[in-house]
């Protein structure tokens, strides 16, 4: 049995490793059954006990992130998303000019917000404003992740990293002055010969309690915001070329035999009256063309970037049904071909969009679309149509119906299982991600999520106080968000539980236990001691080792436990080497929290290895000079601003 508990550091080492290698070579088998098989064999090994390994299910972490996951749906479902994306991306026409509308808003809001509710927040966004212009969001969700952790340094509320570093500071602070305080005792109490030696001690602990004193507010931007410009200069100038392109080749060709004719209507409401086409967003959408304008009977084609879009005009599109989803989604922008289409929010909500394809023996067949009587029919209303090889007309509801059709329609979610074996049908399916926005309810979700942004600052400023409670949870607070999302109706119960990402989340939590494996085992302590013997007590080459094993750990552990584990040991390095604990405690700050190197070195890796098709070799190629010009600025300047 000791033979075994001698082994559970190298058994924790090398599952790790196995983890790694087994990810970046072996691609069939799913990342989050990975990290569940590697914690069962470390629990049942030994390593750690059950208790431990499922700590990470019920981890503060994966709740907030859960928590922010149904937050982020009720957004989508609202529109506020799409509102937030419009604004900030703007009129990026490519993933480098998104990337440059994309790095100030969100390094400045990191250095503010959990880090996690950003890249929730933010992922829907870019994967949609991707689609629609047929561009790779791998090439934005990476950077996303690593702006927010770059961002999250500038300050001490910006990431969990430096609450951790402030909290052992503080407990450190309280331990030194038990001691400074029984030193006193002792003094008071000993022999003439023996105080000398005891003030010198003494003395020692005082210089100590204040070099340990928790960091302020703006201490940690001194190195934090250089660490900021210089990363966010390399990913606007490099960083994105080593990331991959990849986009899905099958969808896209599926979207391109399906090209829809359709016509929507300007309502007196919709955002889009009074700006250009271009202004708009409907010259960059990704597979839709404008044809034609009809303002009251005037028709204006061909449709240039400066024309105007005004109240009651009716907009003439072809394009890809996942565009046409997109058209929907815009305030005050309706169908206009059948006028029984549903367009108030609380009744388009109980709506969604399907295509049928007529069969030879439907009623339907000779009729023109304004005639069919869809509603009375099929209690569905027709949206767009698609022929293959024929140029429709431009008015829809003249269309005269053949065999064959493609018709988009908007229906009721039981219309599929109704209808699957009706013979007026040929094929009957839905249509994925086109469900309705309310919103009706945007004020109210974006009105919950401020409320979030300023609970969450607070949150992080009570515990940086030492207020600790309810209050001061990041998981409470995200949790009450998203249960008010869904006590307003801002998102349906069902919606919020299809909104939480199974595989993230099973991830997360089982790395969370494989970095207590290594913890609990001892290997952390283990190899960090033997670092730390081969370098002597030269401070500068202290730092870069303490920096350089920070580093290196919080890709294989959780940043928060390595900053717990190595905050004493570099108090006690700088003790036994004479120099300022100051710089070695910034040092573990800031290497704790730049995780680029690995999915699980930073929960926003994870967060966007799944949506992104990342590989842990795409996390190396764009990190490692990342994490290279972060280890230079960091070293050189920390011993300028705290000096040994």
């Amino acid at each position: 049995m000791d033979l075994l508990e001698a082994a559970h550091p190298w058994i924790a080492i090398a599952t790790t490793i196995g983890v790694f290698l087994t990810i970046q070579f072996v691609r069939r088998v799913p990342v989050d059954l990975l990290f569940l098989l590697a914690l069962c064999f470390v629990t049942l090994t030994g390593v750690i006990d059950p208790k431990t390994a499922v700590a990470g299910f019920s981890s503060r972490a994966v709740i907030a992130i859960s928590a922010l996951l149904v937050v982020s749906a009720g957004l989508r479902k609202t529109g506020v998303l799409d509102w937030i994306g419009s604004k900030i991306l703007g009129r990026a026409t490519n993933e480098r000019s998104a990337l440059l509308r994309l790095t100030g808003p969100i390094v400045l809001s990191a250095a503010f917000v959990l880090n996690t509710a950003l890249v929730a927040m933010m992922m829907p966004v870019i994967i949609d404003w991707c689609r629609q212009r047929n561009l790779s969001p791998s090439k934005l969700l990476l950077p996303l992740s690593y702006l927010t952790i770059l961002g999250g340094v500038c300050t001490l509320i910006g990431t969990s990293t430096t609450l951790v570093v402030n909290e052992k500071l503080r407990d450190s602070v309280t331990e030194v002055e038990r001691e400074i305080f029984q030193l006193e005792a002792k003094i008071a109490t000993a022999q003439p010969d023996a105080k000398p030696a005891l003030k010198g001690v003494l003395a020692q602990r005082q210089m100590i309690l204040s070099k340990v004193q928790p960091m302020g507010f703006f201490e940690i931007s001194y190195i934090g915001v250089p660490c900021a410009l210089v990363g966010s200069l390399y990913m606007l100038l490099i960083g994105q070329r080593f990331l991959p392109g990849r986009r899905d080749i099958i969808e896209q060709l599926g979207d391109q035999k399906r090209e829809y004719l359709i016509e929507m209507q300007v309502l007196p409401e919709c955002p889009l009256i009074n700006r250009t086409v271009e202004d708009a967003g409907l010259r960059n959408l990704h597979g839709l063309f404008l044809i034609e304008i009809d303002r009251d009977g005037d028709i204006i084609t061909p449709v240039t970037p400066r024309d105007f879009i005004r109240s009651g005009d009716r907009l003439v599109f072809t394009g890809l049904v996942s565009t046409i989803v997109d058209l929907e989604k815009i305030p005050g922008l309706i169908p206009a071909a059948d006028r029984t289409y549903e367009f108030h929010p609380q009744s388009r909500v109980q709506r969604h969009l399907t295509e049928v394809v007529l069969s030879p023996s439907s009623p339907l067949v000779g009729t023109t679309v304004r005639k069919a009587n869809f509603r009375q029919l099929y209690n569905a209303a027709v949206v767009a149509v698609h022929r293959n090889g024929e140029r429709l007309p431009n008015k829809i509801g003249n269309i005269i119906l053949e065999v064959g059709d493609t018709l988009l329609l908007q229906t009721r979610s039981d219309f599929v299982t109704q209808h699957r074996n009706n013979r007026d049908f040929y094929l009957v399916s839905s249509v994925d991600n086109a469900e309705p926005r309310r919103h009706d309810r945007a004020l109210l979700s974006g009105g919950l999520m401020i409320g979030l942004i300023v609970w969450l600052c607070l949150t992080s400023l009570l515990v940086t106080f030492g207020i600790s409670g309810g209050w001061a949870s990041p998981a409470i607070a995200a949790t009450t968000v998203a249960s008010l999302m869904i006590l307003t109706r801002c998102l349906s119960p069902t919606e919020a539980r299809s909104a939480l990402d199974i595989q993230v989340i099973v991830t997360i939590a089982a790395a969370l236990g494989l970095g207590n494996a290594l913890w609990e085992s001892g290997a952390a302590q283990m190899i960090a001691e033997a670092l730390v013997r081969l370098v002597g007590t030269q401070p500068y080459m202290l730092l870069i080792v303490i920096y350089l094993m920070t580093v290196l750990f919080t890709e294989t552990i959780t940043n928060t436990a390595v900053a717990a584990i190595l905050l004493p040991v570099a108090v006690a390095v700088a003790e036994q080497s004479g120099a300022n604990p100051r710089p070695f405690i910034i040092a573990i700050a800031i290497g704790a929290s730049m995780a680029f190197l690995t999915p699980i070195g930073y929960q926003t890796n994870l967060m966007v290895m799944g949506p992104g098709g990342y590989t842990p070799r795409d996390y190396l190629k764009s990190g490692i000079p990342l994490a290279i010009l972060m280890a230079i600025t960091a070293i050189t300047l920390i011993p300028k601003i705290w000096t040994f």
